[in-house]
């Protein structure tokens, strides 16, 4: 069969201008994207996504808010005099308001209170009594009570202080009104603090380590006005942060150490994390959105279209397995069940390049990606370590960073130390109050052991 060349310059031109309308498609696919999403898509930071456009009142309005139609509600329970912190009686009037006339006694009617007690400091002038002993002619005199050596602060005031900022993100200023104490002041006692507790840190690096499930993330952190990195290893019991300049391999070198680790190490896919000396267990988080990143980049590729409808489903339903509460053996029937559909869709042959590049993901990793599937505990997302590593986004929205060096080392001995405090439970200020109590009156108390050992007399 023959063509004129009339009729192949007519197609080359057809071929050329259903290139350019699938191009031009393609940029306006990717600035509705950015329009809706922000220039990172499913990733872009929350404070960077763009502006709702006014709601519209044919928008099918949203469930009516509060308790639905026939919920059975629950009243505050009352609680008795035995439980109360305070009991008062408040006496009634002998004569009836209206009438003048005596009134009868009838017992009385309970109600509950809860008040809160102002926050305000207290300056205390404590006298030490000073003895002399004459057979070893040296003066004795006792410790004051709940303050270090030369210290201005009483330790309540210090625990209070350091839980309100670094676990709650209290700022400095704002705790400068509330307690009348300079800002300056305030900041030098943190760094003392965070002196005295550094110790800690180390032995906290070998509960760390040794847990069987450890996470890992990091976030942008500036110090002193430069650019750098928070970085947060943490468990189920232990919070560890780190502030560098680099987000190189060399900070989890300089955590985990060379030798060969128990447990399971949970991250997302960055690179520097390879150097870890423990199995890896990557984030199906990070996976999903870029399986629904592909998704909508490629709404009329039939084939992206299929592979993601049922790759998504298949990742969402690993990260939502633990949570079902199954016992050991459907818990391991199921996720055998959903590994095997998820190896089967990754080793299945295809031809877009957009499901390769996923699949060679899967295809390049198995040992990173299916720990969970063998181990309960094992969490198939790693959004524990973003959890922890939220109050430290909201200081860094509020503060911008750490001024100094040394601030940001205060930071990361007291992050470390409040956040494992409050992770193994208790009240965190009280708890915080009471080791600073030991170390104060027992010079050769390790920081560790009077925050984190039990006291069992």
């Amino acid at each position: 069969m023959s063509y004129c060349l009339e009729c192949l310059k007519k197609q080359q031109e057809i071929d050329r201008l259903r290139e350019e309308n699938t191009r031009l498609k393609a940029r306006l696919r990717y600035q509705e994207r950015t329009a809706k999403e922000g220039f990172f898509g499913s990733s872009t930071p929350s404070a960077k996504l763009p502006v709702k456009a006014n709601t519209t009142l044919r928008e099918t309005p949203g469930p009516r808010g509060g308790a639905q139609p026939g919920h059975q509600g629950h009243g505050r329970r009352s609680v008795p005099a035995e439980e109360a912190d305070e009991v008062i009686l408040v006496s009634s009037a002998e004569t009836c308001p209206e009438c003048g006339g005596a009134l009868q006694d009838q017992g009385c009617r309970e109600r509950t209170i809860i008040e809160v007690e102002p926050l305000r400091r207290k300056t205390i002038h404590c006298q030490l009594e000073q003895k002399y002993c004459p057979r070893c002619r040296r003066k004795v005199r006792p410790r004051a009570p709940g303050v270090f050596k030369k210290s201005l602060f009483g330790n309540r005031l210090l625990a209070h202080v350091a839980v309100q900022h670094y676990v709650f993100g209290v700022t400095l200023g704002q705790l400068e009104i509330q307690l009348g104490v300079g800002n300056g002041s305030l900041h030098g006692a943190m760094h003392q603090l965070a002196a005295r507790l550094a110790p800690a840190c180390d032995r906290l690096l070998e509960d760390y380590c040794q847990a069987p499930v450890k996470h890992a993330d990091e976030t942008s952190w500036r110090t002193d006005g430069f650019n750098g990195y928070a970085w947060l290893f943490c468990s189920q019991q232990t919070s560890l942060f780190r502030f560098r300049q680099t987000r190189s391999g060399q900070i989890v070198e300089e955590v985990f150490g060379q030798e060969r680790l128990s447990g399971v190490l949970v991250v997302d896919r960055y690179a520097a994390y390879n150097a870890a000396p423990c199995p890896l267990q990557y984030c199906y988080s990070h996976l999903l959105r870029e399986v629904q990143d592909l998704e909508k980049e490629f709404p009329e590729e039939i084939e992206v279209q299929l592979f993601t409808s049922i790759l998504a489903p298949l990742l969402a339903a690993a990260m939502q397995l633990r949570a079902q509460g199954l016992d050991s053996a459907a818990f391991s029937a199921q996720a055998r069940q959903l590994k095997e559909r998820i190896v089967d869709w990754t080793e299945n042959v295809a031809n877009h390049p957009g499901v390769q590049r996923i699949q060679n993901i899967f295809r390049e990793n198995p040992t990173r990606l299916y720990h969970w599937a063998e181990d309960p505990q094992i969490p198939a997302e790693n959004n524990f370590a973003e959890r922890t590593l939220r109050p430290l986004v909201i200081a860094r929205k509020i503060s911008f960073g750490s001024q100094s060096p040394k601030g940001a080392l205060t930071r990361e001995v007291l992050m470390s130390v409040l956040h494992t405090l409050r992770k193994r439970g208790g009240d965190t200020t009280a708890l915080f109050a009471q080791a600073l109590d030991k170390l104060a009156a027992q010079d050769a108390l390790s920081p560790y052991d009077a925050l984190f050992k039990i006291d069992s007399s």
